[in-house]
């Protein structure tokens, strides 16, 4: 996916669950849109030219993913998350 295009930010909920996701350090299985599949710790929500990433740290490398890559994402806690464009 192009880093240049427009962001499209995501539903407030699933923001949430990401960000809940963050506080507890928990580990996710994200499937990206492009078809790439991540396990990985949940670190940091960041904010950047208008443009939102989640922060995971994948077997100690740290990865930030455009919230609106993100096609799903899975945790016990959580189930399966679909990642919807926010209204």
């Amino acid at each position: 996916m192009l880093t240049n295009e427009a962001y499209r930010p995501i539903n407030c909920d699933d923001y949430d669950n990401l960000e809940l996701a963050c506080q507890k350090s928990w580990t996710l299985s994200l499937e990206l849109k492009n078809g790439e599949q991540l396990n990985a710790r949940a670190t940091d929500m960041v904010s950047r030219k208008n443009v939102e990433f989640l922060a995971i740290d994948l077997s100690g490398e740290v990865r930030e993913l455009r919230l609106d890559h993100i096609a799903s994402f899975t945790h016990p806690e959580l189930g399966t998350v679909v990642v919807s464009e926010s209204d």
